[in-house]
């Protein structure tokens, strides 16, 4: 996308308060309808103009570390989804990609363009939330409508490939939970040329809010974070590439089909731009993620055509991943591998070592820590969760705005609670 200009930061110094000023504090959630979750802010206001803010954490999970080191590998898929149920599935793949690493497992093609597919899908799921309550939370409702009504056709997709709407769990060790449904693909690309219409989500969206001077003059220049300050911050995903940070782990780390060779024909990988600018506000941070979704959708389509045929997990002779349902059902060494993988573990112990794999999610760097001891759990489970380190900044961007500018910003980051609490 065009680069914007570079915007002035706002003031972040403030005058020592003069006598008789009127300072008060004022408790900005946990319950509120623009916080999108329960989080809390402690602001000190003079009149409406923040002073200071003291951002605290969630309060709706806890402890969700502690289970990857009590939960075997494929048994934690099912915690990843309720960390960020924005685009669950984003989270499954994160998270066995970094236990593929573990293990030493080369994926097979077809899972690969598989798990591709349903990254982008989630990306594209996460995104039109977030552009949808950009509107929403400043006074626009039909924004939102448009983007969850896209969102709604993602759940089914999903829905039809795992049989489940929400929290999905769908990644396995080594590969998926089963194959995609034989009309699959064909859904996904009925999904795709929707976007291809004159008048699509996206383009509906844009329409509605990108040149609307009430959504410009509420966002532009609001919550500013210059280049060096995002890198200091540890900021990724589109917090980061609004700020100019030319950070992508699809490009810098590749994986799955970001790779080259990822058919094993000497492909060059899926070609795509990582969208940036410089604006560094919650205005550039909008339409970061609205080109992010076109890039998505071009990821896509030149993967939905072109699935490799073979099987979804690596081979049964490895005993790493779980047999297909029709073995255990109908063979008895289908019915063996699969009690010794869930009742015993047995073939499942992990190698002794420690890794850190990361993917690209829509709110930026999901990277999980596994150190092994050798058995079918992680002797230490830690993450790095996108909404923790991008929502530590917070505080930063809120001084010398106002109350009314807190909703626009916190939306900007795209915050999901269950991915703030410890």
């Amino acid at each position: 996308m065009p680069a914007e200009p570079a915007l002035e930061a706002r003031p972040t110094t403030l005058a020592p308060e003069e006598p008789g000023g009127d300072r008060w504090v004022l408790n900005f959630g946990p319950q509120h309808p623009a916080t999108h979750t329960t989080l809390r802010l402690v602001l000190e206001l003079d009149g409406e103009r923040i002073l200071s803010c003291t951002p605290h954490i969630g309060y709706l999970h806890s402890g969700f570390e502690k289970l990857g080191e009590d939960l075997n590998y494929n048994q934690y898929v099912t915690v990843t989804d309720r960390m960020n149920y924005v685009s669950p599935m984003a989270n499954n793949i994160a998270w066995h990609h970094a236990c593929e690493m573990l293990f030493g497992i080369e994926l097979t093609p077809r899972c690969k363009v598989l798990r591709t597919i349903i990254a982008e899908l989630a990306r594209i799921q996460d995104h039109l939330v977030c552009v949808a309550c950009a509107g929403l939370d400043l006074g626009g409702y039909t924004p939102f409508l448009y983007g969850f009504n896209a969102r709604e056709a993602i759940y089914d997709l999903f829905e039809e490939i795992s049989g489940h709407r929400f929290t999905c769990g769908y990644t396995r060790v080594g590969g998926l939970m089963h194959d995609m449904p034989e009309k699959w693909p064909a859904h996904v690309k009925a999904f795709t040329d929707e976007f291809k219409k004159t008048t699509n989500p996206l383009t509906e969206v844009e329409a509605l809010l990108t040149r609307n001077r009430i959504f410009v003059e509420r966002t532009k220049g609001i919550g500013f974070i210059d280049h060096d300050d995002a890198i200091n911050w540890g900021l990724t995903g589109p917090m980061a590439r609004s700020s100019g940070v030319r950070r992508d782990v699809r490009k810098d780390e590749p994986y799955l089909c970001y790779a080259d060779n990822w058919d094993g024909k000497g492909s060059s990988g899926v070609h795509f731009k990582v969208p940036i600018s410089y604006g560094g506000d919650v205005l550039s941070r909008y339409l970061v993620r609205l080109q992010e979704c076109r890039e998505s959708l071009g990821i896509i389509n030149q993967l939905v055509d072109n699935i490799p045929a073979g099987p979804v997990n690596v081979l049964p002779d490895d005993k790493m991943a779980l047999p297909d349902k029709d073995e255990v059902y109908f063979s008895i060494e289908g019915l063996i591998h699969h009690f010794e993988q869930v009742m015993t573990n047995r073939g499942f112990s992990a190698p002794v070592g420690e890794v850190y794999g990361c993917n690209e999610t829509p709110n930026g760097e999901l990277g999980f820590y596994l150190v092994s001891a050798g058995g079918h759990t992680a002797y230490r489970a830690r993450c790095r969760p996108p909404s923790f380190i991008n929502y530590q900044c917070f505080a930063k961007l809120m001084v010398g705005h106002q109350i009314s500018d807190i909703v626009a910003v916190l939306n900007s980051i795209n915050i999901i609670a269950a991915e703030l609490d410890r």
